[in-house]
């Protein structure tokens, strides 16, 4: 199999969609249109944002000069003893560098949480050869600016230059900039023209991949290899195929399962998630990605698109009533999802750069955070080390234990929704209860997703709230083992954390979405109760 090979392959109505949609987007010129930054392909109203936000089409050109610059940054840390590279980032600033670093073995720690306990790990872990890159367009996001605050103090107190440490990525001109400099930090800039979850072959994504060890040269030959073929206005490209399987089929299976089915990349679903869930989330539309892993939960789904992540030159053709294989090399891959989530925004007919429930959620837990308040309000009842709490509808009845909150629950589930399991707790350490899902989705026989919070809100979190509202979620939060103050602030990360939970299920609530609130006030004994319960839950 080869490497250089960037395969679309379709069965059923994904198929179909892209025999009915294809040859009216050649026609339209869409592919050659996007890549010569044409922002009137999404309408009136998206104009103004997608004006400034088209520059990653020529990323695997124009980012070249970042090639040399890292590289020769990495040896000088290299030289002092510095190899342990901790990433500070949210959403698309992080999870890219995720996927780059895990495809190519290079291990990076990529810290995006606010939750405590796992900040003070990770800040513990070898800062004597650590170097930190902060990555933030602007220096604004909370969780990245609270992560920067702590190391800068930890290397202090350790008697460690914080200057010779930090390496910032952040746009030109932008708060952080200026002050990074003014401190005198390594300050690289990324492309101002490029939304942060298509910024994987930006600074943002290169910098901290570079850092490890990754080869970023032979990541920009990847995607540059695919860059005419995904410009080109024909039928075969690739880029119109998948973004037509993804968002024309009739009806819209709106429901994408991303199976893991061979491919070497390493976590690309996670990636594409928070790509096509952020970007297509809104105006009561969307589609939503739900990572399973080797293989779905049951049969597919009525209103499932099952898309098989294989090897690239695999040459199996994919069956059943709607199935898309897509393969590739890593670079190509980045590119290739890029333009087809494009593709399938201009068919759903929604704005595919902005993310305006993302913003509404920040705005949210800023307020509680302003109020002093978290999750304070009396629980509903408690039952052992869970206090159970709801937002939105009414929909507890009699239910007066855990199993049966849960029960209730699921029963709001509508028969074309999902159940979303929302977890405010440490993504490492507590990594077991992922494991839910995968059998939540087979007792439910509907789609479930799971996300760590806070990172999920960069992702699947603003299709939760803009989307169609047909979820149900499960949000669960805890006390950490010892809270951490943030240097220079009036608020620990335990306040964030809770806050950032309670104001993103007051906004659920606000859209009418049916959450329940489970709170361990043990964590141990209170994790291990929502397991079990969870573990016998039926619909």
């Amino acid at each position: 199999m080869s490497s250089d090979t960037l395969s679309v392959a379709a069965s059923g109505a994904a198929a179909d969609a892209i025999a009915a949609q294809v040859p009216q987007l050649v026609q339209e010129k869409f592919a050659s249109r996007l890549f010569a930054q044409d922002p009137t392909l999404w309408g009136p109203a998206a104009e103004a944002e997608a004006s400034k936000r088209l520059s990653w089409v020529g990323l695997a050109r124009s980012s070249r000069p970042l090639v040399e610059q890292i590289e020769t940054l990495r040896k000088s840390l290299q030289d002092k003893g510095v190899d342990h590279v901790v990433l500070c980032g949210m959403g698309g600033s992080s999870l890219a560098p995720e996927v780059i670093c895990a495809t190519a073995g290079k291990e990076l720690v990529v810290l995006d949480s606010s939750q405590p306990d796992m900040v003070r790990d990770a800040v513990a872990t070898k800062l004597d050869r650590t170097v930190v890159v902060v990555s933030s367009k602007s220096g604004s996001t909370v969780e990245t600016d609270s992560q920067r605050r702590i190391y800068e103090q930890a290397f202090t107190d350790a008697g460690i230059d914080p200057a010779e440490r930090i390496v910032v990525v952040t746009d030109p001109g932008s708060p952080l900039d200026q002050d990074a400099r003014g401190k005198g930090y390594t300050v690289i800039n990324a492309d101002p023209d490029v939304g942060g979850r298509y910024s994987a072959l930006t600074a943002f994504g290169l910098v901290p991949s570079g850092l490890a060890g990754v080869d970023l040269g032979a990541l920009l030959d990847e995607a540059e290899a695919f860059t005419d073929q995904l410009a080109a206005d024909d039928a075969g490209n690739p880029g119109l195929q998948l973004g037509a399987a993804l968002g024309g089929t009739s009806p819209l299976r709106d429901k994408i399962l991303l199976i893991d089915a061979g491919t070497p990349i390493k976590g690309f679903g996670d990636w594409a998630e928070q790509l096509i869930a952020e970007s297509t989330g809104k105006d009561g539309k969307g589609l939503l990605p739900v990572v399973v892993g080797a293989a779905p939960a049951g049969d597919l789904l009525d209103d499932e698109l099952w898309v098989r992540l294989v090897s690239a030159g695999d040459d199996d053709r994919p069956e059943g009533a709607a199935t898309v294989d897509v393969g590739g090399s890593l670079g190509a891959s980045l590119l290739l999802w890029e333009v087809a989530v494009a593709v399938a925004g201009r068919l759903i007919g929604i704005n595919p750069f902005d993310q305006p429930d993302v913003e509404s959620a920040k705005q949210a837990a800023r307020d509680l955070m302003g109020k002093g308040a978290s999750s304070t309000e009396a629980p509903a009842f408690t039952d052992g080390a869970v206090e159970v709490r709801t937002v939105g509808p009414d929909f507890l009845g009699d239910a007066k234990d855990l199993p049966g909150a849960l029960q209730a629950l699921i029963a709001q589930l509508p028969d074309n929704g999902y159940l979303a399991v929302m977890a405010y707790l440490d993504r490492i350490t507590d990594a077991r209860l992922g494991e839910v899902r995968e059998g939540l989705a087979r007792t439910l026989g509907r789609p479930v997703t799971f996300g760590w919070g806070p990172r999920f809100l960069h992702s699947t979190g603003q299709y939760h709230k803009g989307g169609p509202g047909i979820g149900v979620y499960l949000q669960i939060t805890t006390e950490p083992a010892q809270d951490l103050p943030v240097p220079g602030r009036d608020f620990t990360l335990g306040e964030f954390i809770a806050s950032q939970a309670a104001g993103d299920a007051q906004v659920l609530g606000d859209h009418d979405r049916p959450v329940l609130r489970l709170h361990l006030t043990d964590h141990d004994a209170g994790l291990a109760q929502v397991e079990q319960a969870l573990r016998g839950l039926t619909r």
